[in-house]
């Protein structure tokens, strides 16, 4: 890791190449790029660079470089997991993609679409629709979070049952080397068989082997209709039975499906307004999608669900008003928890067949470790993907409840990789699980990690620290 600071030479050749408008140095214009949103991670820069071309940050780092300057790339600072965050010491460099907005073009014929990094979600799906066009990635950060982070820390989000993850999303990539080179890959091809795939490679890196500046993305047709439903399922193995009946009379045309609990909903309600979806409490239901159907075919799904004993009640949406409702469930189900005390996080994945016995295990052991916790489990169950978070016990002190983080995780990440799972489903690994890493790597996928990592950034400034275990 970085510990000699940059000098004050070395900052002003930087601030050099972006001028006064690109240059943030120390003061309270530093604040937002120094915390995230949770309040878990703050850091200190000498320099927040601000460039708005990919020739500038190519020339800066170029002096990074040289200088063996540590740089850490940040894009709409949405991350979990600490990694867009400088040290406290305040020996690195922030490289914000901020201004970097711009959508270079939509080819509505090739179903694509090139933005620069810093353009949010939100305006690269706006766009696709003002071309009759749709870009599926959707998260509820999606207003903030931006292009080059959802592709450096391969995003997953509401939509990966039916379009994958960001990776599935991308075309072709432009990405800034650490020693200032460009690598033009921004092509639109579908398939290119032509020797290794850099663009996989630097997708999910989470900024340690090069900077993302612009990306060509996938675009699909416009879905001319979608049904919602917010069903009570008798647990979460009745939930996966639902999700199979529905694939099987709909196919690909189930686009989400979401495990919400009734404590989420509870939270939601009292501390973000939103509505009960259901009159009666369950304490699991699920949230289901289809797109395109025919009308009636959700109310058959349901129906047929009813009668094998899956559910035992549900809310077809009537309007897109009431649609927009349910999903106000399920997306403010991180936001409410935080008005609960502290919450100690989790974002695992594992194979669908294992997720009714991990939920089942995982709230025995976290009950276990603390009793009076309180579990949140929600999230992607359409892709085994569960965002089982704990909040603190009532009445019990926040600090001692959040020191007991790393604890926490060992219990719930012990039953993850029982179940043949995963740590880090799509939140990356940051600083928070990168020391987990040489648990959940082979000795052999470590010596291949560090091996691109030495071949990409031979002077280790990009990111230093994160994602490879010291």
């Amino acid at each position: 890791m970085m510990k000699t600071p940059p000098t004050d030479e070395t900052l002003k050749r930087l601030a050099g190449v972006i001028g006064p408008k690109g240059a943030v140095w120390p003061g309270a214009d530093q604040k937002p790029y120094l915390e995230e949103w949770r309040g878990k991670w703050h850091g200190r820069t000498p320099l927040v660079l601000r460039p708005s071309r990919t020739e500038e940050v190519s020339k800066l780092l170029a002096i990074a470089f040289e200088t063996e300057t540590a740089i850490i790339p940040q894009s709409g600072n949405t991350g979990l997991v600490g990694g867009q965050i400088p040290d406290p010491a305040g020996h690195e460099v922030l490289l914000s993609l901020d201004r970097m907005t711009a959508i270079r073009e939509v080819d509505a014929q090739d179903f694509t679409l090139t933005a620069e990094a810093g353009a949010t979600l939100k305006s690269v799906q706006d766009l696709a629709a003002a071309n009759d066009r749709y870009f599926p990635l959707s998260l509820a950060s999606e207003g903030s979070c931006r292009i080059g982070g959802n592709l450096a820390s391969n995003a997953g989000g509401l939509n990966v049952l039916a379009y994958g993850n960001a990776r599935d999303l991308c075309l072709g990539l432009e990405v800034v080397l650490s020693d200032g080179r460009i690598w033009n890959g921004l092509r639109k091809l579908r398939k290119d068989n032509t020797g290794y795939d850099l663009r996989d490679i630097f997708i999910g890196s989470e900024g340690t082997l090069g900077i993302i500046t612009a990306a060509v993305l996938k675009l699909f047709p416009v879905i001319g209709r979608k049904d919602t439903a917010f069903a009570a399922i008798r647990d979460p193995a009745a939930g996966l039975d639902l999700l199979a009946h529905a694939q099987k009379l709909c196919g690909k045309r189930v686009i989400a499906f979401e495990l919400v609990p009734e404590i989420g909903i509870r939270f939601a309600e009292l501390h973000m307004g939103t509505r009960r979806p259901l009159a009666q409490p369950s304490h699991w239901c699920v949230l289901l999608e289809l797109a395109d159907t025919s009308e009636g075919t959700l109310d058959a799904v349901l129906e047929q669900a009813l009668e094998k004993g899956w559910i035992s009640d549900a809310a077809v949406a009537q309007s897109e008003a009431q649609r927009q409702d349910f999903w106000d469930v399920r997306e403010k189900l991180s936001e409410a928890q935080k008005f609960e005390g502290g919450s100690i996080k989790h974002d695992v994945a594992v194979p669908l067949s294992h997720l009714p016995q991990f939920i089942v295990e995982g709230l025995e052991a976290v009950a276990r470790f603390m009793p009076g916790c309180r579990p949140v489990c929600f999230g992607h169950m359409g892709d085994g993907n569960m965002h089982f978070n704990i909040s603190q016990p009532v009445g019990m002190d926040k600090a001692t409840f959040l020191a007991q983080w790393k604890n926490m995780n060992e219990v719930v990440h012990a039953i993850v990789l029982k179940h043949g799972g995963t740590i880090s489903a799509e939140h990356g690994i940051g600083i928070l699980k990168r020391d987990e890493m040489a648990k959940i790597k082979s000795p052999v996928e470590l010596e291949l990690m560090r091996g691109l990592k030495q071949l990409f950034d031979p002077k280790g400034i990009l990111s230093p620290g994160r994602v490879l275990p010291q």
